[in-house]
């Protein structure tokens, strides 16, 4: 390693590197707990249709603040 590289890696998850994504650019947001809001608990697609996942992934979400946007769930398609 250099000698300007930190040694120490840390681990972050989708939702963190999504909220100082947004922070960046000046959206101020908070991490939510995985499976404590609603819409993380409907289906996210229909089955009916050919090319819609039938496997998704729940990323979490994140609560927007001072924005007309509440909530932004995070999912993975598979």
């Amino acid at each position: 390693m250099h000698d300007s590289e930190p040694e120490t890696i840390v681990q972050k998850t989708k939702r963190e590197e999504f909220r100082e994504m947004l922070q960046d650019i000046g959206i101020q947001s908070e991490v939510e707990t995985i499976n404590t809001e609603k819409v993380e608990k409907d289906d996210y697609y229909s089955k009916y249709f050919t090319h819609t996942p039938s496997m998704v992934t729940n990323l979490g979400c994140l609560k927007i603040k001072d924005t007309s946007i509440d909530l932004v769930q995070i999912i993975q398609k598979g």
